[in-house]
């Protein structure tokens, strides 16, 4: 355990630049292991997850290697085996605490004729591997799952796998990923039907390197996604924008820390996961785009971010898969706003590194705040801009870096201070995330 208590500060300000996004990190990592030649990345976000990725690739034959940093990130040389060419790994791959390599991988192996043992921490070990288990028995993968279909798994790829027409029972990138990644090596067509639009990052990066992938929306707004398999990959030079995952703590510090002004240097704006900073302009925050651009695909932008007052609102459902991994961080914001801020349709919270309604409901209670737990979501009554109580005692952030990360943030706004039972789950995502915040504060 290394417990800390982050205590109220004066204004934050200041220029950053969050590491990379890790989503696109995982994804240039595993599509250029697919493809032949050299992919170079810089700007990769250097946490455990994306290094459980990267030393995965590298027990199937990929060549993946940091060549150097710069001030956006690392820079990293993949070598590629080719679709179809994965090794049989010699040892389990050891995923830490990283759902997304694990679920992703799984996809991979799914359609390649090779067997691998996933194994992972305490905390990834309680998380179901089902949704993805699924999908691709139906392409004919066979797994091996330990009780509820957790970790540790085997997974028995095909060899040819079967392709499939899957539709997403629940909104998960995830899931839609491991799939396309599965058809990567399917024969013919694998199509994926998501009734709710998730993160693309997947399909924009899979066109990137050349793969046949088509987007159709129909009439009701579901998207069709076609990927024809046995596909080519061609290497890519990637540069990855920042995460706005990272970016979400302190967009929220900057708006309810009053005096702060702070900009955010390149982040990522994906319209699939911009939906925090659509919810906290609504709310009254001032969060202003400079220097819009695209890189790779992506929309990017500098953010300037200013101490604002916020009001209550009732979070519109439909935007929580673009936010989803931002909601302890808007649950925080909520609990200074004036009114009441009310949220809803967020099952899939209830399954990430923790149960994280039920964590930041009595974390956040904790430190004061006026929080109802429902099923699918928190109803929170906010201070009104006055600082929250804070903790008498350390609260518990169940291994759950964005737990952890949201109090801290929260800690900056309170009377005396948010105590942190364990802040080195952080290291999964944000190694930097400590020193960036005091950095602001100074």
């Amino acid at each position: 355990m290394r417990p800390r208590r982050f205590l109220p500060t004066g204004p934050l300000r200041g220029r950053i630049r969050v590491p990379g996004d890790k989503s696109i990190s995982h994804r240039s990592i595993m599509l250029g292991a697919l493809a032949v030649g050299e992919t170079r990345v810089t700007g990769l976000l250097e946490g455990e997850d994306v290094l459980a990725t990267a030393a995965a690739l590298r027990a199937m034959g990929a060549s993946v290697e940091r060549t150097g940093a710069s001030d956006a990130g690392g820079e990293w040389s993949i070598h590629g085996v080719g679709v179809g060419a994965l090794l049989q790994p010699e040892a389990p791959l050891d995923m830490g605490n990283s759902g997304t390599s694990t679920r992703l991988l799984m996809g991979l192996v799914a359609s390649h004729p090779i067997t691998a043992s996933f194994v992972g921490d305490a905390s990834l070990s309680k998380r179901p591997m089902g949704r993805v288990i699924d999908p691709l028995a139906t392409m004919g993968a066979s797994f091996e799952a330990s009780e509820g279909g957790r970790l540790p798994l085997i997974v028995r790829g095909a060899s040819p796998a079967v392709p499939i027409s899957y539709r997403l029972p629940v909104a998960s990138a995830q899931v839609k990923s491991a799939v396309l990644l599965a058809g990567l090596n399917t024969p013919g067509i694998t199509t994926v039907i998501e009734p709710v639009p998730t993160r693309d990052h997947s399909e924009r990066m899979l066109r990137g390197f050349g793969a046949e992938l088509n987007v159709e929306i129909a009439a009701d707004g579901t998207r069709i996604i076609t990927l024809h398999g046995e596909a080519e990959l061609k290497p890519q030079v990637i540069d990855v924008p920042g995460d706005p995952s990272s970016a979400a703590f302190f967009m929220v510090a900057a708006l309810i820390v009053p005096g702060s002004e702070i900009v955010i240097e390149n982040v990522g704006l994906n319209p699939t996961r911009a939906g925090l900073v659509t919810v906290l302009r609504q709310m009254g925050g001032r969060i202003e785009e400079l220097n819009a651009r695209e890189v790779g695909g992506e929309p990017v932008a500098d953010l300037l971010v200013k101490h604002s007052a916020l009001k209550g609102i009732e979070v519109d459902p439909a935007l929580a898969p673009s936010m989803i991994d931002e909601f302890p961080a808007l649950f925080v914001a909520a609990s200074l706003a004036e009114g009441v801020t009310t949220t809803s349709g967020l099952d899939e919270l209830r399954v990430k590194e923790s149960d994280r309604l039920a964590v930041m409901a009595a974390a956040l209670a904790a430190a004061g705040a006026r929080i109802e737990e429902r099923e699918d979501g928190l109803v929170i009554t906010g201070t009104g801009g006055d600082p929250l109580a804070g903790t008498t005692g350390p609260i518990a952030t169940h291994l759950d870096h964005r737990i952890a990360m949201s109090m801290a943030v929260a800690g900056l706004a309170s009377r005396a201070g948010v105590e942190v039972d364990d802040t080195r789950p952080i290291a999964t995502s944000f190694p930097v995330f400590e020193t960036m915040l005091e950095g602001l504060t100074q």
